[in-house]
């Protein structure tokens, strides 16, 4: 199963970090920039970035997440790129999360389910668009819009993340207005992500259906954590968002057990802070990022 795998890289690498391959043209050095003036130009100067970027943390964090609205807006140019990162990610062992919050309803949903998670038939041939391990889905539609992912979660063993309680400012607009039942609609999300998981449970505990909870909202993420004890959960909100490790903590079970915290730019542009080459410069954030995390959560060994 999918978190069991990436659950046990995390632990091989006592590192609970995914690297955000968010990568805009405007976040790269000068000389990957110069003479650029065109879609094609700057999707070629982002696949440099990206490749050597992952060249750099591939032994040393267990995942990457790559936000596919980072490379649409490069037109066709940008999403081969994203295709050449997804693939080259994998490449290198990376467990791959496509962060593409999709959803929609009965066959549309299948259709993007198998763009990311499954496979598409052209003739007698199949095929996967978009090679993800792990995909960001919305779950505003409910359990038919879930349905076609989840079945493609079991059948090809991957994963996705549920938006639950996002990082954002104005999140609780919505996601914190009280039901009719005395839940939040955070909660109320959330128990139909750890619904939607029943039968896919893998050996550390955590089933094939994640939730997305943001690191800015620790009182918020800890109901979560303890409302949802088969969730993995994916964490963003780190560092550019104000996020600490502190107020993550809570996001985890004992352990160090259940998460892995996004960090994109903190590590996309550390070489503006550092100086020097931007992916030494991003192994270095990446490795500092690791000692913080590691020294609120300690360990992470399976308990």
């Amino acid at each position: 199963m999918i978190f069991d795998k990436l659950t046990e890289k995390t632990i091989e690498m006592q590192n609970p970090t995914a690297v955000g391959l968010d990568t805009a043209f405007e976040y790269l050095p000068d000389d990957l920039r110069a003479g650029v003036s065109d879609f094609a130009g700057a999707a070629s100067a982002i696949w440099q970035f990206n490749k050597k970027i992952i060249d750099s943390v591939y032994d040393i964090v267990p995942a990457v997440k790559v936000q596919i609205a980072y490379y649409e807006q490069y037109g066709g140019a940008g999403l081969e790129t994203f295709i050449k990162t997804l693939r080259y990610a994998k490449e290198k062992g990376l467990i791959v999360i496509t962060d593409a919050k999709r959803n929609d309803i009965g066959a549309t949903a299948s259709r993007y389910s198998a763009a990311f998670l499954g496979e598409t038939e052209i003739g007698e041939k199949k095929a996967q668009a978009f090679p993800s391990d792990i995909l960001t889905v919305n779950g505003y539609l409910g359990t038919d819009g879930i349905a076609p992912f989840t079945e493609d979660c079991k059948k090809y063993d991957k994963g996705v993340f549920v938006l639950v309680k996002t990082s954002n400012p104005s999140s609780g607009e919505l996601q914190n207005l009280k039901l009719a039942d005395g839940r939040t609609v955070y909660e109320c999300m959330g128990d139909m992500v750890e619904r939607w998981g029943e039968g896919t449970v893998g050996e550390y505990g955590y089933s094939a259906v994640g939730a997305v909870v943001g690191a800015t909202h620790p009182e918020e993420a800890a109901v979560l954590r303890k409302r949802l004890p088969h969730t993995f959960f994916l964490i963003p909100g780190y560092g550019a968002q104000g996020g600490n490790a502190e107020m993550l903590k809570c996001c985890f079970h004992k352990g160090g057990m259940g998460g892995i915290v996004n960090n994109s730019r903190g590590i996309l542009c550390a070489y503006k802070k550092k100086g020097g080459a931007y992916y030494e410069a991003a192994r270095q954030a990446c490795l500092e990022m690791k000692a913080d995390l590691l020294s609120v959560l300690g360990e992470i060994c399976a308990k």
